[in-house]
């Protein structure tokens, strides 16, 4: 009986061309830059989109709440697609009018950007909800001391809030990673890309596709042992309110 790993060359992981194990690696490399950018520029936002809807005025709310409705609601596919393509021409219209010449966005910062815009949406909501978890009495206490209110947000509010937020802001990392794939539809080199282009080039889709699973798989388990340490850290001396 023929033994079935006769039938998958695996000399087509090989680091070194012919092989594609390389290329491989540079894509996981670049989803990575994108995810870690991404999720970077999306906390921001996020963070500037919670205080808005928390403390800002009426026009700031329903700005934020447009937000986070519009992005959350078009699914993540088409949203890549109309930041990518109409956030570039935009862009460069702009810069026309302004009477400078038209620039050309490279794919690293236009993928952080339109990752970091869809993971601001949710991350909004998930610090939102994290500080209206904060018990009222430690703001009040904090108050009548007579801090000022960004003391009472630095020195309370936020670390207060980890412990409530850090499962949400986890998840949303690891969904990051996994929209990183979603640029292929735009043509950056990351991870299911070449891995397309390393299938299509060899005929060997079983091979590369699972290859590409696996590397998916190890930086979820790496980002899961950080983020339990992260989330210890966090957590010590925070009890449950009942």
């Amino acid at each position: 009986m023929a033994d079935p790993a006769s039938f998958i060359n695996w000399g087509l992981l090989a680091l070194e061309p012919p092989g594609w194990g390389g290329v491989l690696l540079r894509g996981l490399v670049n989803s990575i830059e994108i995810a870690i950018g991404g999720y970077t520029f999306g906390l921001l936002l996020g963070i500037g989109g919670a205080c808005g809807k928390l403390y800002g005025g009426p026009i700031t709310r329903d700005l934020m709440e447009c937000y986070t409705t519009i992005v959350r609601a078009v699914p993540e596919l088409v949203l890549i697609l109309l930041l990518y393509y109409a956030g570039t021409d935009a862009l460069n219209y702009v810069l026309a009018l302004a009477g400078i010449g038209q620039v050309d966005i490279s794919g690293l910062v236009a993928g952080i950007f339109v990752i970091g815009v869809v993971q601001g949406a949710y991350t909004t909501e998930v610090l939102r909800g994290a500080i209206k978890a904060v018990p009222a009495g430690q703001i009040e206490a904090a108050r009548a001391y007579g801090m000022s209110p960004f003391k009472v947000m630095t020195r309370v509010t936020l670390p207060a809030m980890l412990p409530y937020a850090i499962p949400g802001l986890s998840n949303l990392w690891l969904i990051a990673t996994k929209d990183t794939a979603l640029l292929a539809v735009v043509g950056f080199s990351e991870l299911t890309l070449v891995t397309r282009q390393a299938a299509g080039a060899t005929k060997a889709y079983l091979l590369f596709f699972c290859a590409a699973g696996m590397l998916y798989l190890m930086l979820t388990l790496v980002s899961d042992f950080f983020i339990k340490i992260i989330e210890r850290r966090a957590r010590r001396g925070f009890v449950e309110q009942s």
